[in-house]
């Protein structure tokens, strides 16, 4: 027999079931809240994603890695007394994990919480110009007689050599980047001078095409055709000539679409933004411009910098981070001096690291935390 409740009695059941559906649902959003907070470390994956070269660091300080390999010479740090002023504006060389090396110091080095981890000596002589660590590890560097890839342990993968000899025939680079894991693009200063892009694994030379440079052609002047070249997002070419006070852009033709003329442009960067942002060596200055040749943003190191900040040697090339600020790098003057300046869009100085003791002058610097994959023309913005 099926009893029939009351009506009041049967609107209070109501009601308790009502709360109970409430009270279950509650606790389903307090389980989910609770999951998704367990779930938040998978965030790291995702910076190692956008930044890969911080996972591949442990591969330099593994078991098999020399702390002189067998094709290294020696090369000693600059001897420098400087004490550096106390409390300058960042942390050191805490402030970022970064590849880095300077022309007046055969020794690269890959900084990681406030110290060198690893190092990578070339003997005395001929400079550093510029350098990449691809997300493999591997780091792609010249050294103006060659340009070289090596891995984590030292082990030489490619090597392409100039002509050494004096005279019309020599030649030198100062220039390279990756173009993924198997091709490298680099500039031969020499008569001619050629844009090159080869295939490391085969072998194939894929591009070679004479740059045209309207200084006369003595041997002697090679040293000042190219530094910083570099292939954009685009597949086109942009080429600093720095004794031709000009940075030409050409497509993938090598027909010239694009022209910026500067004092003495060391390096060109083609930014994620469209902008160019080029470093006068003769100025002191770095300039972003934009397609119509039109002045965005300009940072000159005589005049933007405080007494207590200023650079003792002309800035050579420029990183721009993802966060927009600006890495000035220096060279200093015999173990004195700032060697990197940071300053943000508004031209606060937010970094100066001045540290002799640890490493030597600078010229280029990769941050390693920074997003993209370097191998991706146009992802790596140093």
């Amino acid at each position: 027999m099926i009893q029939r409740l009351p009506k009041h009695r049967l609107q209070f059941a109501n009601m308790k079931i009502y709360k109970t559906i409430i009270s279950l649902v509650a606790c389903c959003f307090v389980f989910t809240g609770y999951s998704f907070a367990q779930k938040k470390p998978k965030q790291k994956k995702a910076t190692f994603q956008q930044a890969p070269c911080m996972k591949v660091l442990s591969l330099f300080t593994a078991a098999n890695v020399p702390l002189m390999s067998a094709d290294e010479k020696f090369a000693p740090l600059i001897p420098s007394d400087e004490i550096p002023p106390a409390n300058l504006p960042g942390q050191g060389l805490a402030q970022h994990p970064m590849l880095y090396l300077g022309e007046n110091c055969n020794r690269m080095f890959l900084v990681k919480d406030g110290k060198p981890i690893w190092t990578y000596s070339t003997g005395t002589g001929p400079e550093y110009d510029d350098a990449w660590m691809l997300s493999n590890g591997n780091i792609l560097f010249t050294r103006m007689q060659y340009v070289a890839e090596i891995t984590p342990n030292k082990k030489v993968l490619w090597r392409y050599d100039c002509n050494n000899s004096t005279g019309a025939s020599h030649t030198e680079v100062h220039t390279c980047q990756p173009i993924g894991l198997d091709k490298v693009m680099f500039v031969v200063n020499g008569l001619p001078a050629k844009l090159m892009i080869v295939n490391i694994k085969t072998g194939k030379v894929e591009v070679e095409h004479e740059l045209p440079f309207d200084k006369p052609g003595e041997a002697a002047g090679i040293h000042g055709q190219f530094r910083r070249a570099r292939v954009t997002a685009n597949g086109t070419y942009l080429v600093s000539y720095l004794t031709m006070n000009c940075v030409i852009e050409y497509d993938k033709n090598f027909n010239p679409i694009w022209r910026y003329n500067i004092l003495s442009p060391w390096a060109a960067l083609r930014l994620k933004n469209g902008d160019t942002l080029i470093t006068d060596e003769k100025e002191w200055l770095t300039r972003e411009v934009n397609s119509k040749g039109e002045t965005v943003w300009e940072f000159n190191c005589k005049t933007d910098l405080a007494e207590a900040y200023q650079l003792l040697s002309a800035p050579q090339t420029v990183t721009r981070l993802a966060n927009g600020n600006t890495i000035f790098t220096s060279r200093g003057k015999n173990g004195s001096g700032p060697q990197l300046i940071e300053v943000t869009t508004d031209k606060k100085i937010v970094w100066v690291l001045r540290d002799w003791k640890s490493i030597g002058d600078a010229t280029a610097v990769q941050v390693l935390d920074d997003p993209g994959l370097p191998e991706i023309p146009g992802q790596s913005e140093h």
